[in-house]
């Protein structure tokens, strides 16, 4: 299975422009610049690689995690993930910090911790992330 999406840049790297388009058409000449991702901390500008790779990772978590609560008996009603993506100019990505609220009933904290470090660890795109630290903060809500 291959999923894709294609960038065109214009310019050069800090007065250039870009847009990104997905197979899903989800992007669709969505804008991106070395403003939006290096300087404008309020996201307004357009989006930005690591922005991107943020979403991607909570929304695989959440996936991965849902199915684990519902494989124990115990289907969430909700799961509220959420990732920041720690980009250090000059150095790079250096990590992922997951968090997660959820609504599950009838399961207890350690138990719901348990699932959830499990699937940190399990899905894929936490995987891909390997050498960088993914670290999960899960409570129930």
């Amino acid at each position: 299975m291959d999923r894709t999406a294609n960038a065109v840049w214009k310019g050069n790297l800090k007065e250039g422009k870009g847009t990104l388009d997905s197979q899903s058409g989800t992007l669709k000449g969505t804008p991106y610049s070395f403003k939006a991702r290096f300087e404008d901390e309020s996201g307004k500008s357009g989006t930005n690689p690591e922005e991107l790779i943020a979403a991607a990772h909570a929304g695989c978590f959440a996936m991965q995690f849902s199915h684990f609560l519902a494989e124990n008996g115990t289907p969430a009603d909700e799961l509220d993930a959420k990732a920041v993506v720690t980009l250090v100019p000059g150095t790079g990505i250096t990590g992922s910090a997951l968090t997660v609220v959820g609504k599950v009933p009838g399961i207890d904290a350690a138990k719901f911790k348990e699932l959830a470090e499990m699937a940190k660890a399990g899905c894929p795109v936490s995987k891909a992330l390997g050498a960088i630290n993914v670290s999960l903060d899960a409570r129930l809500g």
